[in-house]
């Protein structure tokens, strides 16, 4: 072919190569060891149902990770009794890292925010800040927060001879049957509850 004919075929085409899978974020090869696959394929997973989940619920999501600061705070030795008034120890026991309290997998955490009043039994109120942790097990009566036919919730988990169920905290409110065929995953577990006193 002569050098100066134009070619026919090849180069860049419009719309051709490999569709994005993540909303339009770059993405990178990366090779892992293969008994993680499993592990980062299902994380994967998970992060592309919250990109697609409401918009008003993913806003409430905040990721905790390497953002992380040290705030260290006085534990003062003794406790607060909730009756009769007792003599106060002037005595500064120790100090706590907030982060390494309630944290204790930063990257597996995040936070969302409550709405509504299903789980005021359980002390989970509206408006309050819920510390989940992804890689804790989903055991039997923990508060999870999940996802159901697209849903977020967060709920009791209940595993019966039946299936799974989750339960409210709260008798205004019935117990939710999870369907085999539905679409239903765990995001995690809740560990912590952060709620103001008015």
């Amino acid at each position: 072919m002569d050098k100066d004919t134009p070619k026919q075929h090849g180069g860049k085409r419009s719309g051709a190569g490999r569709k994005s899978v993540f909303g339009g974020d770059r993405t990178v090869a990366l090779r892992v060891p293969e008994p993680l696959k499993p592990i980062l394929q299902q994380w994967l997973d998970d992060y592309r149902s919250w990109r697609t989940a409401d918009s008003a619920q993913a806003s409430d999501f905040r990721t905790l990770g390497a953002q992380l600061s040290e705030l260290s705070l006085p534990l003062f030795a003794g406790s607060v009794p909730a009756g009769s008034p007792v003599p106060a120890d002037d005595l500064k026991e120790a100090d706590i890292d907030l982060n390494t309290h309630l944290v204790s997998r930063p990257g597996d955490t995040f936070m969302v925010t409550v709405k509504g009043d299903s789980m005021q039994g359980a002390g989970i109120h509206d408006g309050d800040l819920l510390l989940v942790e992804r890689g804790r097990e989903p055991r039997n009566g923990k508060v999870v927060v999940a996802a159901l036919n697209g849903e977020l919730t967060v709920k009791r988990l209940e595993r019966g001879p039946n299936g799974l169920r989750l339960l409210p905290e709260n008798p205004a409110y019935r117990p939710i049957d999870v369907p085999e065929d539905a679409s239903f995953h765990i995001w995690g577990v809740v560990t912590s509850v952060i709620h103001k006193v008015d």
